[in-house]
């Protein structure tokens, strides 16, 4: 059985000020570099022997702090990057027209293929997370990599995981750091593929507060 850990980056300046970030970037704040460094320490007893991260900043950042608690080169892959949220990337939530909001509800309320201009569907990004989720199956028998990516992306593929669509209403809270698993077995008693073992553990945060989800 193949198991493969997934993680969220750690809260970014943008999360704090409700900035809507997508593929632009902004740094961990210090909270986010301590989100990282507590999942780092909780990861030093699972045998992970591969991160592979995103290749944006505040993954790279939350890779790296973890790479430094357990041992571990940091591996890019951009598959793993989060929605492209187009035309309403580095905008303030607060800020938004009734129509820009109505974009990016549209991302999480179930449109069936809804998108902000300019940027990509959720079944778009779904489909490259899945690919970069089955690469793992080729890395050597014994493997047990970590997956550095972002709230949208890894929402949607825990979705098709399940058997929903990439675009169904988003009910799945994935905090900042927080740990999930997913497995690749065979089982009398589950369908064979990749299985959901957990989603956006947060035991390693202690107090959780609220933060920004996207």
């Amino acid at each position: 059985m193949l198991q493969v850990f997934l993680v969220r980056h750690g809260e970014t300046q943008w999360n704090a000020e409700r900035r809507l970030q997508g593929q632009s970037d902004s740094p961990l704040t210090a909270l986010g570099e301590q989100q990282a460094r507590q999942v780092g320490e909780r990861l030093k007893s699972y045998g992970i022997t591969h991160i592979i991260s995103s290749d944006l900043g505040r993954t790279q950042q939350t890779a790296a702090i973890i790479a430094e608690c357990i041992g571990c080169s940091v591996q890019s892959d951009p598959r793993l990057r989060e929605l492209n949220m187009g035309v309403l990337e580095t905008r303030i939530l607060s800020g938004l027209t009734t129509e820009e909001e109505g974009w990016r509800q549209s991302l999480v309320d179930g449109t069936c293929e809804g998108r902000i201009p300019q940027g990509e569907s959720m079944s778009e990004v779904a489909s490259r997370m899945r690919q970069a989720l089955d690469a793992c199956r080729e890395l050597p028998a014994g493997s047990r990599p970590l997956l550095v990516s972002h709230g949208m992306a890894l929402g949607t593929l825990i979705n098709t995981l399940l058997g929903l669509p990439a675009w169904a209403e988003r009910r799945l809270r994935l905090r900042n750091c927080s740990l999930s698993r997913v497995d690749f077995q065979h089982s009398p008693w589950l369908a064979d593929g990749w299985i959901v073992e957990t989603a956006g553990d947060v035991a390693h945060l202690g107090m959780v507060t609220e933060n920004a989800s996207q």
